[in-house]
């Protein structure tokens, strides 16, 4: 079994998530899944699609949003001004919302990574920089229960959305939720974190995990950082790599 002196564990942990972990350099330490703590993406991850961006294109009386996203995708903005503008355009009532969120799917593989997570004794989090009451919706429409999640807030007034960032890093506006400080906080002190996203709200995250499943964006970034990870087309090939964990 996988086990570092006290007096020595900080330092690996440290300088393995500046490198990064794959599934051999894993095994050849014996790491079991027990003591890892588990981070996933939600839009385009865990879900099948991207929602909010599908949400905001369906609902929006006007195209202000695109000009707001391309800024965002180039930097200009963060994630909290971009959807403080986005979402002033969306107009939908809270049942229509629910109507169209009930009807989302997600990747069949995340029960099976969940009875695999449950079964090592590990709760997974969910990190997010879309929003609490749209996540909660969709998991609860796919049965899935109990899930720890950490995103932004929506309020819903009539047909109004307001979003509300208590995550937010005031040193770092990139992120209205700062995924980097859920997982540096003191849960995971002597942990061995996996991360498992695919976008930009990813990248600064990722950098603090030992074992990366990533695509799309998030796998270019770590490509150009030149930290190792893993790809992954969906969650069945995330399941397979964790299940290899499971027993160390």
């Amino acid at each position: 079994m996988f086990e570092i002196p006290s007096s020595q564990k900080i330092d690996f942990l440290s300088n393995a998530a500046s490198i990064g972990l794959d599934l051999a350099d894993m095994a050849g330490r014996g790491v079991a899944l027990s003591q890892c703590r588990v981070f996933f993406d939600f839009d385009n991850t865990i879900s099948k699609i991207d929602v909010l961006d599908d949400l905001i294109e369906r609902f929006s009386i006007d195209r202000k949003w695109r000009l707001l996203e391309q800024e965002w995708q180039a930097g200009k903005i963060g994630s909290e001004e971009c959807l403080h503008g986005q979402l002033r355009s969306v107009r939908v009532t809270r049942h229509e919302l629910v109507d169209y969120l009930s009807e989302i799917d997600i990747d069949p593989y995340f029960h099976r990574i969940l009875v695999l997570l449950k079964s090592a004794g590990v709760r997974p989090i969910v990190v997010s920089d879309s929003f609490n009451f749209l996540i909660e919706t969709i998991l609860k429409s796919n049965d899935v229960h109990g899930v720890k999640i950490l995103a932004n807030r929506l309020r819903i007034h009539e047909d109004r959305l307001t979003p509300v960032f208590p995550y937010r890093n005031q040193a770092c506006l990139r992120c209205g939720n700062c995924k980097t400080s859920h997982l540096r906080n003191e849960d995971s002190f002597g942990k061995v974190l996996v991360y498992v996203g695919d976008g930009l709200s990813d990248c600064c995250a990722s950098l603090q995990a030992h074992l990366v499943f990533a695509k799309d964006t998030l796998a270019g970034h770590l490509r150009d950082k030149e930290k190792k990870f893993i790809w992954f087309k969906n969650l069945r090939d995330v399941y397979d790599g964790l299940k290899g964990l499971s027993h160390g």
